[in-house]
């Protein structure tokens, strides 16, 4: 009886009648039951089927929504930094050998028809089988994902090649869902808006392959060092197999888990029938480079990459980032056998040769600026400080040119003007003195250039005005902000210390008969497309009369004659014009000699533990000093027999008349010198042999060069060579008669050998602030 009773209150309940609770539950619409009623105390907590069902639907519904609603409002957006940037190449002069790279990323775009179809087969056998038939995205594969996951097997991604690309190329990589959603909603629409050969260049253009490249360019180069264009199918399938690890799975790291995943790929393309049996019994683990670590910028040629970024940046057009970049093709003036012959010309040097003594070698064609070698140091990582662009070096005597420059443009002649070559020469409280002792009598332009005769400059430097000499030098090409670049009078022995490549171009000047080309390392710059952007200028400005530019060439060839500072030179068997020169110290030794079609430039310093020049250690069989008439020279004739070899024969266009007189150029008057004051044939006793030590000087104020040519002496415990026979005085050749010059004050000296009627006589003036004297 009780029992019916409940029945009947549940069946009351449940029709809604006996409580307001009731009622309002009956009433039509939804009705909410959860917890479910009527049901066990667990299984009243759980949500029905229905309940699940249309949850499920619910989410599917959104999701559609949410994708379709980025799909409209989401567009491409810009590459990644990484993916946009391509590494910039830089070639020598032929446009085809590569010196190096620029790049903060090492990749360098490829088109996909320059790749043996095996290249692209194989990343899709490996990494997206679908790839050719899927929209963008792969369900199926999403979903084996996730039920592995799931079921805790090894951890697996769902995407495809196109969603690899898109997270290489545009988001950069991603782990939370949104992100995921985003990728996968640009993996569509990438797929709607590019072809599948598209896509796959793409994504073989932008996926890391490890050893730091970015592409299947790099990833030849740095794992084969060959072009991908010529990479082997067995090469081509283990640079596929270790893309989703290359860091763990490189041969050199892990060769075991390589050849694993290698046969894996190689198993893949035969399932996929993109290879035969036959192929793949043939497939074989390639063999790999060692990993590349040193730079582009290591050895010599850092250099040379370095300028080039500098001189492009210097012209406004490109910036840093753009060259590391932006996948230009750089295309130098650089001649690899040029560069090479630079290069060996030090490395020939003796193995005494200080670590501290530095050499600069830059050669050019003065005609249109183009370098052809630079050697600024042998290992650019090591030291980032060019011996050629960025080291100063004093002068010396490659300074008095410049004198001669101003002293022709102010209409001295070189075969009349003279001066007295006795030493020394005190003018007010200056002495100077050539360095050999020796006083040639009264001699012109010619033969004291041919002999660097200190005495005889620094009497035409007050003739002309050091002011001049100093504008002379600005005017050829010397920055007017050259350290010691002033206009005293001892200016001409060389005080001021510039760069290897100011030099250079203001020789280049005169060499090309008066026409100012800037000396450039760069001929032209090419985009990634090839499209030339960029053509450095070669068109000249005139800055010296070509006349004045032919006299200076003719008087400077005069070094190279039989007795001359730079004698040796004549063996390279055509003309050559030049100046030596070696501060007093020596600080520096230098040659600067061209022919008309290239110009080379040595210059020898030394530098001390804290950035201070140094006086330069003797060494090799120059044991007792170094000078430009030794070291610089024979480098110079070492380099220049191998850059000239096969080079035209030219001849030095013909000088006109200066101030109405036609230079002789037939003749250079060669006076019989006297012996005034000569240094020792050998060196000072002493108790022991030894090689005999000069000295290290005190820094003068107005450091000068001197060029002296004199005999080496003999080493201690040898007999002495014995002295070259005296030539006979030669009487001074007579020359018309002119109209009288005052006379000038001589100091009292043994007479000289009577001048030719009608010299340009000097006038010295005291007063000037003390110099000293410069060599050859």
């Amino acid at each position: 009886m009780a029992k019916k009773q409940h029945y009947r209150k549940q069946q009351v309940k449940q029709a809604g009648g006996g409580s307001r609770r009731g009622r309002q539950s009956g009433r039509k619409g939804f009705r909410w039951n959860y917890p479910r009623r009527g049901l066990g105390p667990i299984r009243r907590w759980l949500p029905s089927w229905r309940f699940l069902l249309g949850c499920l639907l619910i989410g599917v519904v959104a999701i559609i929504v949410a994708f379709v609603t980025l799909y409209m409002l989401l567009d491409i957006p810009k590459p990644e930094q990484i993916a946009a940037a391509q590494r910039t190449t830089v070639y020598y002069e032929d446009g085809e050998e590569e010196m190096g790279a620029i790049y903060d990323y090492d990749r360098t775009a490829v088109s996909l028809d320059t790749l043996p179809d095996y290249v692209g087969n194989a990343v899709v056998a490996s990494e997206d089988r679908t790839f050719y038939t899927n929209n963008g995205i792969d369900l199926g594969g999403i979903a084996r994902a996730a039920i592995n996951n799931l079921r805790g097997g090894a951890r697996q991604g769902g995407s495809t090649l196109t969603q690899q690309y898109v997270e290489n190329y545009y988001l950069g990589q991603t782990t939370d869902y949104l992100g995921k959603l985003r990728e996968a909603v640009l993996a569509v629409k990438v797929d709607n808006h590019l072809t599948k050969q598209e896509i796959l260049e793409n994504y073989l253009n932008t996926i890391y392959f490890g050893r730091g490249a970015y592409g299947i360019q790099a990833a030849a180069e740095r794992y084969f060092g060959v072009k991908a264009a010529d990479l082997t199918l067995d090469q081509a399938a283990l640079l596929t197999a270790i893309i989703p690890a290359p860091s763990a799975w490189d041969p050199a790291i892990n060769p075991d888990q390589a050849e694993v995943r290698f046969d894996r790929v190689i198993r893949r393309m035969v399932d996929d029938k993109y290879i035969t049996e036959a192929q793949a019994a043939a497939a074989k683990m390639p063999e790999t480079i060692a990993p590349k670590t040193a730079s582009d910028f290591s050895g010599p040629s850092g250099y040379l990459l370095d300028q080039a970024q500098k001189e492009l940046i210097a012209t406004g057009k490109f910036t840093d980032e753009e060259l590391r970049q932006g996948g230009f093709h750089i295309i130098t003036t650089i001649d690899a056998k040029k560069q090479q012959a630079a290069i060996d010309t030090v490395n020939n040097l003796p193995d005494d040769r200080p670590e501290n003594n530095y050499v600069g070698i830059l050669s050019a064609d003065p005609r249109n600026g183009e370098i052809y070698a630079m050697y600024g140091g042998a290992d650019y990582q090591k030291r980032q400080r060019n011996a050629v662009t960025q080291d100063r070096a004093q002068a010396g005597s490659t300074f008095k040119p410049f004198t001669l420059l101003a002293a022709l443009e102010q209409d001295y002649s070189p075969q009349n003007t003279y001066f007295d070559s006795r030493t020394p020469l005190e003018i007010g409280n200056i002495k100077v003195q050539n360095y050999d002792g020796v006083s040639r009598g009264r001699v012109n332009m010619l033969t004291g250039t041919q002999h660097s005769i200190n005495t005889y400059f620094v009497q035409l430097n007050q003739k002309i005005g050091p002011a001049n000499t100093a504008r002379a030098a600005v005017q050829a090409g010397l920055p007017e902000n050259t350290p010691g670049l002033d206009d005293s009078l001892t200016n001409v022995l060389g005080s001021a210390s510039p760069r290897s490549i100011d030099m250079t171009q203001a020789y280049a000047t005169w060499a090309n008969r008066g026409m100012y080309v800037p000396l450039h390392i760069v001929r032209e710059v090419r985009d990634s497309h090839g499209k030339v952007v960029y053509t450095t200028p070669t068109k000249g400005e005139r800055k010296i009369d070509e006349n004045i530019a032919d006299n200076m060439n003719w008087i400077l060839q005069a070094t190279a004659r039989p007795g001359g500072t730079a004698e040796k030179v004549a063996k390279l068997g055509r003309p050559v014009a030049g100046k030596t020169g070696t501060s007093s110290g020596p600080w520096s030794a230098w040659y600067i000699g061209y022919t008309p079609q290239m110009i080379t430039t040595i210059n020898m310093y030394q530098i001390g533990p804290n950035g201070e020049e140094e006086v330069l250690t003797p060494f090799g069989k120059y044991w007792w000093g170094i000078g430009g008439n030794n070291f610089p020279v024979d480098m110079w004739m070492d380099y220049m027999t191998k850059a000239t070899d096969g080079m035209e024969v030219m001849d030095f266009a013909k000088p006109g008349p200066i101030a109405g007189r036609t230079p002789d150029t037939d003749r250079i008057e060669e006076e019989q010198p006297q012996i005034i004051e000569a240094p020792s044939a050998q060196p000072e006793e002493s108790p022991e042999p030894e090689v005999p030590q000069a000295p290290e000087p005190e820094r003068p104020a107005a450091p000068g060069a001197d060029d002296g040519k004199h005999e080496a002496p003999e080493r201690p415990g040898q007999p002495p060579v014995p002295a070259e026979p005296q030539q006979p005085a030669r009487p001074e050749p007579q020359r018309p008669q002119q109209p009288e010059q005052p006379e000038w004050p001589r100091p009292s000296a043994p007479a000289d050998p009577p001048a030719p009627a009608n010299p340009e006589p000097g006038y010295p003036v005291p007063g000037n602030p003390p110099g000293n004297n410069s060599a050859h």
